[in-house]
């Protein structure tokens, strides 16, 4: 069994500002990701709200991030956790290949993106179906496509997506958008970019792969079919399931926390999107990570 003074789960922002702050106060630590560093503001073609960054991709972002961890001495694995128990003072973190102790545990996992729930959508994911344009955009050159969305992460992709797609169809369930002014601007001029408001799906089209959309206005029931082989559903997120059992309490799947990021089990804390709060952005989790390696190494013994 490996032991370290503090296992963080997550490798998001959150989660490497806990173990940059972590281990620069003299405590060891490792972070444990499933998948990929950066978490899903990686994911992000352009970042225009981090302090010190005029603008930046997310995955440049969190490329400077995990060097900037790595170089101070941070370890990491890419596995995936499956629990979490405690045992008297310290920690057992179950993961899919090892199991490690610790002194404490800060929980960064984030979220994950929020599926529309009509048929098939499984079946098709990865043909035709994404959540991400930055990873799945450039499959679809010169193909027209669709965006589902009306907030800030289906703009950007839209706006994305005009890169390499011959036309996007921005396709909108509620009337007005919810995200910040300088993106909608940059829509509202963009003439690949076809919006459709007040229309919900209906129906995912093709038989192996995605041929097309089918779906209703919400005002009139009239019926609209978008003749596309690739859409990008950006509808917002939801929380990861619980790998701590009673040991942390949740209200709608999030976990919650005082403000020392501290959760109702001594020791263990959660930082950033997995944590009930108002606002989920960079800076938050940056700031909920620092908050947390903080009170964790003053209290460590």
């Amino acid at each position: 069994m490996k032991q370290y003074d503090v296992v963080i789960i997550g490798g998001g922002p959150a989660g490497m500002s806990a173990a940059l702050n972590t281990k620069r106060m003299g405590k060891s630590v490792i972070i444990l990701e499933k998948e990929a560093f950066g978490g899903q503001i990686a994911t992000s073609p352009r970042v225009e709200n981090i302090p010190g960054f005029k603008e930046i991709s997310g995955v440049d972002f969190s490329g400077i991030f995990f060097e900037q961890i790595t170089e101070l001495g941070v370890d990491f694995d890419l596995e995936n956790v499956l629990e979490v128990k405690k045992d008297g003072d310290l920690f057992i973190v179950k993961t899919d290949y090892n199991e490690y102790q610790a002194k404490a545990v800060i929980i960064a996992q984030g979220c994950q993106h929020r599926h529309i729930g009509v048929a098939r959508e499984e079946e098709l994911v990865g043909k035709g179906i994404s959540y991400c344009a930055v990873c799945d955009g450039a499959f679809f050159k010169g193909e027209d496509v669709a965006v589902i969305g009306d907030a800030n992460t289906a703009l950007q992709y839209a706006l994305n997506l005009t890169n390499y797609c011959n036309k996007v169809y921005l396709c909108m369930l509620f009337d007005r958008f919810f995200a910040d002014s300088i993106l909608i601007d940059r829509v509202l001029h963009n003439d690949k970019i076809v919006i459709t408001k007040e229309i919900a799906l209906q129906e995912f089209l093709g038989d192996k792969e995605l041929t097309g959309l089918r779906f209703k206005n919400t005002k009139t029931g009239e019926e609209v079919t978008f003749d596309v082989k690739g859409v990008f559903i950006a509808i917002g997120q939801v929380p990861n399931p619980n790998i701590c059992g009673d040991l942390v309490d949740l209200e709608k799947g999030y976990i919650l926390v005082n403000e020392n990021m501290e959760t109702k089990t001594k020791g263990l804390y959660a930082v950033g999107d997995c944590t009930k709060k108002n606002y989920r952005q960079v800076a938050t989790a940056v700031n909920d990570g620092l908050i947390a390696a903080v009170h964790v190494s003053n209290n460590l013994k």
